[in-house]
């Protein structure tokens, strides 16, 4: 068995490896660069638990982010079991080749309960006065100990939020070193997210974009050096390419004025109300899932699908109607039925009815109040159980606030002095601010993600992301 570490970068792509990526450039240099085909849709757990399972999103469940809990009537995102992910695991198919091997996941998601042998993935602690606090989880518990007793505390507002920088893939690499010479695994999964933030925050050309390569590339060179000198071959994926977008695509402002959305009201304030609605999208990206009211859920009674309500004839009439809706949407450039999604690989039962794609240049926002005055308490923070979409504002500190060092320190003081709950109402709601995303499967090659390994992969067309499964078994056990 050779020892192999898979080293994912999210985010690169050939237009990125140059001079300002010395070390990638090297290491590629030195051996192949294939493309990777992504799955629809590109998105960080699509994409990589069909990497791990070697199945497309159709068989494997992860259909985004997040989706649409139909028994639940809730939109859940950023879920972290691992039971979740239906298919065998890389490392499980390893472990049937060779009893012996043995597997690090140092934080590519649905990263806790899982089968792997050492584990470490971020997790907050929520406390009951609602401060959220810096942590991480692990697999076994002593491993988490020892990483932040040696490295610091995991730096949670360093990995996600206005915050993010460098610092938080530096620490993920650090500790993983420190793990991997501790343990010896067979094989090495680590999750470096530090470029897909910065490309998102200001867009691929970005001055501040180029110096997150370089910083970036600082990192995994080190990791290279490091599995290089223990004996170990390290492979270096990513997952999408991010491409320039200038604005979003307020879909679900457009079904609620169509009447299909409905929400209520606590407080003076908006809640999407899911389970009421008719149609509703969860955003995500670039793509969009749309669920319409009677597969939304189950009767009253809790027995049987809503279909019984309104009838088949109606459900299909109604899918229809939002469909024709969603083709008329300006910056909507697919809509993909049951039929378009069974053709590509989407059909699950956590997919909409309907699944959108947007076209260049644009992604979906979330965003379903007609009033910024009426947005809910937690549009304004990073909160990203709660919102019914991914949010890239939470990248972002609102322009509008003249001292915002100040307004945190003020609201730090309410809670440690007044004992008072308040909100770091700082993300603003302003879509234009965002320029770049990801999420689409067509774009230019150089646009595609990468698969850089020390050894030759046949082949010279861009290679489906299921595939990535098979060569890492091959580099574990030899082609």
């Amino acid at each position: 068995m050779n020892p192999t570490a898979v080293i994912l970068v999210v985010g690169l792509n050939t237009s990125l490896i140059g001079d300002d990526c010395p070390r990638l450039r090297a290491f590629t240099d030195k051996g192949s660069l294939r493309r990777l085909k992504p799955v629809l849709p590109a998105v960080t757990c699509t994409v990589q638990s069909s990497m791990l399972t070697g199945l497309p999103p159709s068989q494997h469940g992860i259909v985004g982010n997040g989706w649409y809990n139909r028994q639940q009537c809730e939109v859940q995102f950023w879920k972290q079991a691992n039971p979740l992910v239906q298919g065998e695991k890389v490392w499980d198919t390893a472990r049937g080749r060779d009893a012996n091997a043995t597997t690090l996941n140092m934080f590519w998601w649905f990263n806790m309960y899982s089968t792997a042998d050492w584990s470490v993935t971020p997790r907050p602690m929520y406390k009951a006065d609602g401060r959220k606090l810096p942590d991480c989880y692990s697999n076994p518990p002593e491993l988490r100990d020892e990483l932040q007793r040696k490295l610091g505390q995991f730096p949670l507002f360093h990995f996600w939020g206005p915050g993010s920088s460098i610092a938080s893939s530096r620490w993920i690499a650090d500790a993983t070193m420190l793990a991997h010479a501790k343990h010896n695994p067979s094989l090495t999964l680590v999750y470096l997210p530090h470029l897909d933030y910065a490309l998102q925050k200001f867009g691929p050309v970005h001055d501040e974009s180029w110096k997150a390569v370089r910083e970036i590339d600082a990192v995994v060179g080190d990791l290279i050096d490091y599995f290089t000198r223990k004996g170990v071959q390290p492979l270096i994926v990513s997952e999408y390419g991010i491409e320039e977008v200038d604005d979003s695509v307020h879909i679900n402002r457009i079904l609620r004025e169509a009447g299909l959305l409905k929400v209520r009201v606590e407080d003076g304030l908006e809640l999407l109300d899911a389970g009421a609605s008719d149609a509703f999208a969860v955003a995500d990206h670039q793509v969009a899932h749309v669920y319409v009211s009677a597969a939304c859920g189950l009767a009253a009674d809790g027995k049987g699908d809503r279909r019984q309500e309104t009838g088949d004839s109606g459900q299909q009439s109604l899918v229809q109607r939002v469909a024709e809706l969603c083709r008329a949407t300006l910056g909507v450039e697919q809509v993909l039925g049951r039929e378009e999604q069974r053709a590509i690989g989407i059909d699950h039962e956590r997919s909409g009815d309907l699944v959108l794609v947007s076209a260049p240049g644009k992604w979906f926002s979330y965003d379903y109040w007609l009033d910024d005055a009426r947005a809910p308490d937690f549009a304004r923070t990073v909160d990203i159980h709660r919102k019914p979409g991914y949010d890239p504002l939470e990248l972002f500190i609102d322009p509008k606030i003249r001292l915002p060092k100040l307004k945190i320190a003020w609201r730090l003081v309410q809670r440690k002095l007044v004992k008072q709950w308040a909100l770091l109402d700082l993300i603003p709601l302003e879509t234009k601010l965002v320029r770049g995303s990801h999420g689409r499967i067509d774009q230019p090659p150089e646009m595609m993600p990468v698969l850089i390994s020390p050894n030759s992969i046949e082949g010279d067309d861009d290679l489906p992301c299921i595939k990535v499964r098979d060569v890492i078994l091959d580099h574990l056990f030899g082609a």
